[in-house]
């Protein structure tokens, strides 16, 4: 008959299962940290998302604002004011202001 040599497979499977169940702990862990590391993926790329969606905004606001603070500019020129207030009679004074003495 010839002699065993080191271990028999049912042996080896006997030890693989007995370091699994050892570092068990540590395992679940390791998974814990993985769903940690993948729930912050997602969470960072939403988030990079939002902010170029909000910058898109802030152009857009930014470019209303700007035109209508052109109009605001334009329309409060002189003549322009002139122009809309001839309709109802008025019209600008070209001599000196008079005075009013009320006594």
């Amino acid at each position: 008959m010839a002699k065993k040599k080191g271990f028999q497979m049912a042996d080896l499977g006997h030890i693989v299962t007995g370091f699994i169940l050892k570092n068990l702990p540590f395992l679940a862990f390791l998974g814990f940290l993985a769903i940690v590391y993948i729930a912050n993926a997602h969470y960072a790329e939403k988030s990079v998302m939002r902010i170029q969606l909000l910058q898109k905004e802030t152009k857009e606001l930014r470019w209303y604002y700007m035109s209508l603070q052109s109009e605001n500019m334009y329309n409060s020129m002189q003549s322009e004011v002139a122009d809309r207030v001839r309709p109802e009679g008025l019209r600008l004074q070209r001599g000196k202001p008079k005075k009013i003495v009320v006594k």
